[in-house]
């Protein structure tokens, strides 16, 4: 047995336990039982050791148990015991089941399981995050660690087959949410409303087997999906329940069963792929097309703007049906962020499960649909790589925000002739990259006015930060300090922080003594000790902004170079947090100075805008209102969808 599963021994001395179940619940679990009580209380015992933090119940269906499991589990607290006075099989106790629950949510689980953490709760984010959401099922494992489902496939004979058997469990390969024709009943999750509207487990299937697909297919004709989730492990004991013999016990009704799927289910089986279809052909058989995204690093939607706005990307292209896979060109990604961006539906390319893009690119370059290359120093590498494996594909170039434009502006700045050398070099190679992609993307309209004058053959595209319009639900008065949202790591950030140190701050507090700023990313600790003034507030990188954004006067974007929209901006008006900026930085974001924001060119201008605005609740409202507004209008995910589907379909 794997270790790391925490996977409990059979043979144990009872000793009465109680489960943390709720009078209240959300969630029903349901588990049908036939005998086998060692595996019924290993897995009573793994709920208890992993309780969810939603509330829920327990409902253990006893099928006419041959031994004494029914007295036993009467001994374990917090278990809705219900007997059957004779065997219905599997789908008439968990119909049986269903039929007493109280919760918003059924979740079906076999007695030869045992959970892991967050088994349930798992389940639940995927009927949270997928409004589509039917049925939602859990990454099944073997008790040796190894996979043995990912969700499972009907062809078009009515046969199945469960995807990923005997593969690495962690592979992220199985590790990103995906929708799949139907999922175990061992462990599945559905609305309690919509079990009854099907009107649960067809008893044609009595006494088990196909029970499981029919249901899906059932959800699929509702208009609703099947999802498998991966953030839910359960371990199971496959087989124990049925044996494996198709000619004995509980298995041999599968062939006959198979039969009756068919005949139910012959017009819509048309559409499954056909019996023989090659597995990676048919796992993506309900997506459009398979897309590769390539950025520099894998994203962290807590480090930067341009993190935040590919996650956004990578949800709309799940959503729009493409099958994603993003492939980080450092090669590095923690479990935390392939547990992400599966969440997101991605699957990620990184190592040791892929070694690096030249080679991944030859064995499934010719499956692309397109390409989407972050960046001018990832699309500089790879461009032309693409081209020559992936020659069927679309080749979309994201340019971020334009680096050389971001160069020129420091040279100007700074006056150095290197680095306004650098930026002509820059020039050069974004200007040729645009040339050679079918599609570019940039951030602004300014930006794509400028790319217009230069090459006016070029299809230039704006994809612009995506943001959740998430409100403002504190008033003027509840307000106080302001904030820089931004870590030192980008040269635009670290200039401005230095400003904010050096000149604004020490002015501000010469008219507003108790006035703080706090800034919110990452701060190297070689130039904590140069930035140290009274009033400046280095937080690092936090985990969550809006408690900081919730309780903020204004946000301040004083940057004197860079390019692209400014995701600090857009982040802040998200919350209806007024924002003081440069005219550089609201650059391109169709933003009105004493409308929508207020622009300071210098010091002083930053000084007189914050004590104006302290003192004006009116002007307060009026540029939060503005602000919230401005991103719905210009920088939602409505808008950014469209410009996708443009340029994918």
């Amino acid at each position: 047995m794997d270790d790391s599963l925490q996977v409990a021994p059979l043979v144990m001395p009872f000793e009465p336990f109680v489960l943390p179940t709720s009078e209240s619940p959300l969630v029903s679990v349901i588990i049908p039982i036939h005998g086998k009580l060692a595996y019924t209380l290993a897995c009573l015992s793994s709920i208890q050791r992993h309780p969810p933090r939603a509330p829920f119940e327990v409902i253990v269906v006893d099928d006419a148990s041959p031994d004494d499991s029914a007295e036993t589990l009467a001994r374990v607290g917090g278990v809705r015991l219900l007997h059957n006075e004779t065997n219905l099989g599997f789908v008439g106790s968990c119909n049986a089941g269903a039929a007493i629950a109280r919760g918003e949510y059924l979740l079906f689980l076999n007695n030869d399981t045992q959970v892991m953490s967050n088994w349930l709760d798992g389940l639940l984010d995927c009927f949270v995050e997928k409004t589509d959401c039917g049925i939602a099922g859990s990454r099944l494992v073997y008790p040796d660690g190894r996979l043995q489902e990912a969700g499972g496939l009907i062809f078009a004979d009515g046969s199945g087959w469960t995807v990923g058997r005997f593969e690495q469990r962690d592979a992220p390969s199985w590790r990103y949410r995906r929708e799949v024709d139907y999922v175990s009943g061992a462990s599945l999750m559905i609305r309690r409303d919509v079990f009854e509207r099907v009107r649960g487990f067809d008893i044609r299937y009595t006494p088990a087997y196909y029970e499981d697909a029919d249901l899906a297919f059932a959800i699929r004709h509702m208009g609703l999906r099947v999802y498998f989730e991966p953030a839910s492990t359960v371990v199971h004991f496959e087989g124990i329940s049925a044996g494996t013999d198709l000619q004995a016990g509980m298995k041999r009704h599968q062939v006959p069963n198979q039969a009756k799927f068919l005949e139910k289910w012959a017009t819509v089986l048309r559409n499954q792929p056909p019996a023989g279809t090659p597995l990676p052909r048919a796992l993506r058989w309900r997506r459009k097309g398979r897309i590769l995204v390539v950025d520099s690093m894998t994203p962290d939607p807590t480090r930067d703007s341009g993190s935040l706005r590919l996650c956004a990307i990578l949800k709309l292209l799940d959503a729009q049906g493409w099958d994603v896979c993003f492939l980080p060109d450092d090669g590095r990604a923690t479990d935390n962020e392939i547990r992400s961006l599966g969440a997101l539906g991605t699957e990620v390319l990184s190592r040791p499960w892929v070694s690096e893009l030249p080679h991944w690119l030859i064995e499934h370059g010719r499956d692309l649909h397109a390409v989407i290359l972050c960046r001018h120093t990832v699309a500089g590498q790879y461009a032309s790589l693409v081209r020559k494996h992936a020659p069927k594909s679309r080749l979309l170039f994201d340019t971020v925000d334009l680096h050389f434009l971001r160069e020129q502006r420091a040279a100007e700045l700074s006056g150095s002739a290197t680095m306004a050398h650098q930026a002509k070099s820059s020039r050069k190679s974004e200007v040729a990259l645009i040339e050679q992609c079918d599609v570019t993307f940039v951030v602004s309209p300014h930006e794509q006015a400028l790319l217009a004058a230069e090459l006016p053959h070029a299809r230039v595209e704006v994809l612009s930060n995506i943001h959740e319009v998430h409100g403002c639900h504190r008033p003027f008065a509840e307000r106080r300090d302001l904030v820089f949202i931004g870590g030192f790591g980008h040269p635009p950030n670290a200039d401005a922080i230095r400003w904010i140190a050096t000149d604004i701050l020490p002015a501000l507090r010469a008219r507003l003594p108790d006035i703080r700023i706090h800034v919110l990313g990452d701060i190297p600790d070689s130039a904590r000790s140069e930035l140290a003034t009274p009033g400046l507030a280095l937080h690092g990188r936090v985990p969550d902004l809006a408690p900081w954004l919730e309780g903020a006067l204004a946000s301040l974007a004083p940057l004197r170079f860079g390019a692209g929209v400014k995701g600090k901006i857009n982040m802040a008006m998200s919350y209806g947090v007024p924002v003081i900026a440069t005219p550089l930085a609201v650059e391109g974001m169709q933003l009105r100075d004493g409308q929508d924001v207020l622009v300071a060119q210098d010091a002083p201008a930053f000084v007189e805008s914050v004590v104006r605005l302290s003192s004006s609740e009116s002007l307060w409202n009026e540029l939060s209102m503005q602000g919230l507004e401005n991103v719905r209008n210009h920088f939602s995910a409505a808008a950014a969808d469209a410009t996708l589907h443009r340029a994918l379909d």
